[in-house]
């Protein structure tokens, strides 16, 4: 008997024909053999040479750099990123492409998705087929949006602070990120010398002055004194003795949140909790789910995955003293932050714990309005039902997944609900991802 071989083919290269855009920041090419390349760094009808950087001879499909272009797409430009490129940054997925052309791709993947995982046409989810830039983020080809207000460094073993290579722990040291917003770029991290670091995760409030650097030492390394080009809060995360154990923050200097501002408010964000990282997400998310909701006053309604209480607060400003909103959230500082956020409003409660098991203990039985924003995974065919069994007029589902999203709108298609819009938006210049919401109401039945 002969043992079957498989023979790595990395740095093998392809001449090929790019096709299709698909989910995850790069195009699909077949080889003259069949082979089923995922190319990056290339654009639909182009010709190019693919070199491959991740599969076997017996692999699906393989992995691979468009290392030369030979036929060149109408929507290519250079990139404006010194650092972007086969091999280098991986932050970036479609600096090569014009702004225009990037929302397009986004509109193609999101078709996609929505047919091939739930069946469904921009028609029967009422989208018009447009990736809506945020604000001020309408630029000419050649000119970066600097939108992105949290930005993770790594720190190469010479202490030099830059960004992960794509699908790699390699470090690609830069000078400056593009994509990042001012008040993170005025910080001068990438200016200094990281000794002993092996993180920074460093972030600036869209709304006040405030600035956060969260460092992460390596094993037994020892924190260097932090003097940066602004004032900034500084936090250390602490060694964990399990992987699944959440980051044990500690205070070094300055406050250990931020003070973010949306919708009107001011909302504390602890140290490592989640706000959206472009600087108008948040309100631009808030202005669409509050027009698909209509909120009416003296209404019930649900936030569920509701971090510090965004959607929540939203909700019960408009809903006033007769309504009542819950909130439920698995992160236990978040909460505490939430709590501390609606601390105004009398009838809002927020819950700790994951969604799937404190929404059945609550014991609500139905609710007029319910808003969820889960995480990459999305919410799942279990939560779905049970959401759609309260029997909510209107629910609003917030996706930063197209993959997810489709998949749970099939889930609340088996169970009554249809679309009654949905908009994307382009709220990760550069990038491949996006972010969606779905506004659903209970499906007409003909009598």
């Amino acid at each position: 008997m002969s043992e079957t071989t498989t023979e790595s083919l990395v740095g093998q290269e392809y001449e090929v024909e790019v096709g299709p855009v698909a989910h995850g920041g790069h195009c699909v090419a077949r080889t003259e053999q069949g082979r089923v390349l995922f190319v990056r760094h290339t654009l639909p009808g182009e010709r190019v040479v693919a070199r491959v950087t991740d599969g076997h001879s017996d692999s699906r499909f393989l992995r691979a750099d468009a290392v030369t272009v030979l036929e060149a797409s109408k929507d290519r430009i250079e990139a404006p990123c010194p650092f972007s490129g086969p091999g280098r940054c991986g932050g970036c997925d479609w600096q090569h492409a014009k702004p225009g052309a990037q929302r397009r791709l986004k509109a193609d993947v999101l078709t996609e998705q929505l047919q091939r995982l739930a069946g469904l046409t921009p028609e029967d989810v009422k989208w018009d087929g447009t990736v809506e830039p945020a604000p001020g983020d309408k630029l000419p080809a050649g000119e970066v949006p600097q939108w992105r207000t949290r930005v993770q460094y790594a720190v190469d073993e010479d202490g030099r602070a830059g960004l992960r290579r794509h699908r790699s722990h390699e470090v690609e040291p830069i000078d400056h990120c593009m994509i990042a917003a001012p008040g993170v770029s005025e910080l001068g991290i990438e200016k200094r010398s990281w000794p002993q670091i092996a993180g920074i995760e460093a972030s600036a409030a869209t709304g006040s002055a405030d600035r956060q650097v969260v460092l992460t030492p390596r094993p037994g390394g020892r924190l260097p004194i932090v003097e940066l080009d602004k004032p900034v809060s500084v936090l250390r995360v602490g060694e964990s003795k399990k992987r699944t154990e959440p980051r044990r923050m500690h205070r070094v200097h300055g406050r250990d949140f931020l003070r973010e501002r949306a919708d009107d408010r001011t909302w504390r964000v602890g140290a490592g909790g989640f706000w959206q990282v472009h600087s108008q997400a948040a309100d631009v998310l808030v202005d669409a789910v509050m027009r698909g909701l209509l909120p009416r006053k003296g209404e019930t309604a649900l936030d569920l995955y509701c971090g510090v209480g965004l959607f929540a607060g939203a909700l019960a400003d408009r809903i006033g003293e007769k309504g009542a909103v819950l909130g439920i959230e698995s992160s236990r500082r978040a909460v505490e932050d939430a709590r501390h956020n609606l601390a105004d409003f009398d009838r809002v409660r927020v819950e700790q714990g994951k969604v799937e098991q404190v929404l059945p203990r609550t014991g609500i039985t139905e609710a007029d309005l319910v808003v969820l924003d889960p995480p990459r995974a999305g919410a799942g065919r279990d939560t779905v039902a049970r959401i759609a069994a309260l029997g909510p007029r209107r629910v609003a589902y917030v996706a930063c997944d197209p993959a997810a999203l489709a998949r749970d709108l099939k889930y609340f298609a088996d169970n009554g609900y249809a679309p009654r819009f949905l908009r994307a938006f382009d709220l990760f210049p550069m990038t491949h991802h996006m972010e969606c919401v779905a506004i659903l109401e209970p499906a007409k039945t003909d009598a």
